[in-house]
């Protein structure tokens, strides 16, 4: 059983790693390698050049994140942070993961799941409208 729950934390960690790193810009610039070694701290999964380094220059592209060259260390490092339409993702992502959550964890939860219409607006509508305009997050 304990290896299955670490194969389902590295998939949630994989479908999450955008918003992850998101997050953990949000409170500070970082570097690659810092992202890298943050994640393995605090989930336990590791993460290599080969995977972040795509995510943060998509992420990058798409405006979510902007990048300097930080040129007083030892080693100039790229030094990535977060723009304020990142942050209004990362708002919106939250929201909508704890709208999900709440929904899954809520007693009574519709036979349908949360594929039944719901009757009255709700933060999915606008996750899954901004999904087909723009297509996923990465």
């Amino acid at each position: 059983m304990v290896n299955h729950s670490k194969e389902v934390q590295a998939k949630l960690m994989k479908g999450l790693l955008d918003l992850v790193v998101l997050q953990f810009l949000s409170s500070q610039p970082m570097h690659g390698y810092q992202i890298i070694t943050k994640i393995r701290k605090t989930f336990g999964v590791y993460f290599g050049p080969s995977t972040i380094y795509p995510l943060l220059g998509l992420l990058e592209k798409k405006g979510y994140v902007k990048s300097e060259w930080n040129m007083n260390s030892e080693r100039p490092r790229k030094v990535y942070k977060l723009t304020t339409d990142g942050q209004s993702l990362l708002n919106f992502t939250e929201d909508s993961l704890n709208f999900i959550c709440h929904k899954i964890g809520s007693p009574g939860m519709p036979r349908g799941g949360l594929m039944e219409e719901p009757s009255s607006p709700t933060a999915l509508r606008p996750l899954l409208k901004k999904i087909e305009e723009h297509g996923p997050l990465v």
